[in-house]
């Protein structure tokens, strides 16, 4: 199984150089020849010393909040880290998620929090068309993102795919004026990866999906284990 490596020493600029770029030229030859890495369906952050380029040098002014779904007084919080390019990624949210969702967020018990990580700039792209308009509608636009990323990431150039996640955020309600604006937002797309990088250094992440329940790493993401871990944690509520 093939390993996709981010190169943590890449600029950022690489990520979030997208939009605007597109919309000048469909070719988008120097971001192509500047792509991060090849899909692959095994997602890890190589955390070796040599990589190990997480810190930062210009902070974002714009605040980017967490996206809770669920009470946000909730006794346990689950944590995930996810790429929306990611298929384990995907294969999680329409399996064991629907399953927390129903019994554990829905009930009050749970409060989720989804964290984005960037392998690629389509991931970035998808991150900022689903917090674009209003995080009331955040998760349901992640899960047609999840649900579609077999369909939305395929295209002959990048300008496809940015067309592609338009089509989805034109299907929950936006306007194209909008669904632009966001994407062109460079502001907006480096506070996005100076979260991610934040985040990912404090929680050590290395590997796509990863969680944390209260803090706590989660080694796998069956649901049974996800019960076990939730209901030790929910002792004593």
């Amino acid at each position: 199984m093939n390993r996709l490596q981010l190169i943590m020493s890449v600029c950022i600029a690489v990520l979030i150089g997208g939009y605007y770029y597109l919309s000048s030229s469909d070719k988008s030859t120097e971001l192509d020849s500047m792509l991060l890495a090849e899909k692959s369906d095994n997602y890890v952050l190589p955390m070796s010393t040599e990589n190990q380029n997480l810190k930062l040098t210009n902070i974002s002014s714009i605040l980017i909040e967490d996206m809770v779904l669920g009470d946000p007084n909730a006794p346990v919080t689950i944590v995930e880290y996810a790429s929306f390019t990611c298929p384990h990624c995907k294969n999680f949210h329409e399996g064991t998620f629907k399953k927390l969702k129903q019994n554990y967020i829905n009930t009050g018990k749970v409060k989720f929090i989804l964290r984005d990580v960037y392998f690629d700039r389509y991931g970035l792209w998808a991150a900022m068309v689903a917090r674009c308009d209003s995080s009331n509608k955040f998760y349901g636009i992640v899960d047609e993102i999840f649900r579609k990323q077999s369909e939305w990431t395929e295209g002959a150039e990048n300008i496809d795919i940015a067309n592609n996640l338009r089509k989805i955020g034109l299907a929950a309600g936006m306007n194209s004026e909008t669904i632009s604006a966001c994407l062109n937002d460079g502001d907006m797309a480096q506070a996005l990866v100076d979260v991610y990088q934040t985040n990912a250094e404090r929680d050590q992440i290395s590997s796509t999906p990863s969680f944390l329940i209260n803090g706590e790493k989660m080694n796998n993401s069956s649901y049974s284990e996800f019960v076990s871990k939730i209901d030790e944690h929910l002792k004593g509520y």
